[in-house]
């Protein structure tokens, strides 16, 4: 059942590692079938190098497993959550990436310094409050995960901005599909590996212009975009 979208969700996991974001099994990558309301997701602590496709676990958006003999990601929830909200995303990807990973821990937003994190994110890597006691003991911790960085985008386009960091936790990225999920990850984690050496050449250093921000983010995203080759060229 849903061969492709298991292909595609297990293909996202697998460029995790490849792309330096994961650490032991930390982590994981989800895609969404949203006409059938199903997603494939990683199985829960199954290495990276003994996935198969076929080992990828099939949910439904009522949280139900729908086919797949292992566990479903712990994170699953999470993932449901942000499917749920956010109508324009098909994938989901969390990893705990050194680099965001330390701003979240931090509790920290990573500011816009230049134009490869302005190519991405259309102003700061937003940061969600830290979760309450009630929130985490209360049963369903993966779940009000998902509800607190849902709670940090009422004022925020998801697609403008195709991440977060979770406080004390680490990154969550997405996108309308899988493919785009991972290239947001990697690029979060790249746009926070530079803002931390930027920071420390330049303590005091002051956010990007904002021409500057609208110039690089609208020439790859919305109506005037024209960064890339048109389809079909």
């Amino acid at each position: 059942m849903l061969t492709e979208l298991k292909r595609e969700a297990y293909e996202a996991n697998v460029a995790l590692p490849r792309h330096g974001l994961i650490n032991l099994t930390f982590g994981n990558a989800s895609a969404l079938d949203r006409a059938k309301g199903i997603f494939a997701i990683k199985p829960s602590g199954v290495e990276y190098a003994d996935l198969k496709a076929s080992d990828m676990v099939l949910v439904d958006l009522e949280g139900q497993r729908v086919e797949g003999k292992l566990n479903p990601s712990s994170d699953t929830p999470t993932h449901r959550c942000l499917f749920i909200a956010f109508q324009e995303i098909a994938g989901v990807v969390h990893t705990h990436s050194t680099h965001a990973t330390a701003f979240a821990q931090a509790g920290r937003h990573i500011p816009i310094f230049g134009t490869t994190h302005a190519d991405y994110f259309n102003g700061e890597v937003p940061i969600t409050r830290k979760m309450t006691k009630a929130e985490i003991s209360g049963g369903a911790y993966e779940w009000e995960t998902g509800n607190v960085i849902v709670e940090t985008f009422k004022t925020r386009d998801p697609l403008d901005f195709p991440g977060v960091l979770v406080n004390r936790h680490g990154p969550f990225a997405w996108g309308p599909t899988v493919g785009k999920a991972v290239e947001a990850a990697v690029a979060l984690e790249c746009i926070a590996d530079m803002a931390l050496m930027s920071l420390q050449l330049a303590p005091r250093l002051k956010v990007i212009e904002s021409a500057l921000l609208a110039k690089h983010f609208n020439r790859k995203h919305g109506p005037s975009a024209y960064y890339g080759q048109k389809k079909g060229k």
